[in-house]
């Protein structure tokens, strides 16, 4: 399943940093950050809950960009 979220960050560089994270937390297959139209698509994988891997996403992004926003 894919899902598309609004996200708030400040840089191309820092985009870049939030989709490297989220593609490391467990329960994403892939994740695409786009800095142009401020928005990560996800792609969970089979099985996982996406509501709960978002938060360890959010979290995960957070440790790489501390002013990071992810909209759930």
């Amino acid at each position: 399943m894919k899902k598309t979220y609004k996200i708030e960050v400040d840089c191309a560089n820092c985009a870049n940093k939030m989709e490297e994270a989220a593609r490391k937390t467990a329960g994403v297959k892939d994740a695409v950050v786009n800095f142009m139209t401020l928005k990560m698509t996800v792609e969970f994988e089979e099985g996982s809950e996406p509501k709960a891997v978002m938060q360890e996403v959010l979290k995960n992004c957070k440790k790489v960009e501390d002013d990071c926003e992810i909209y759930l």
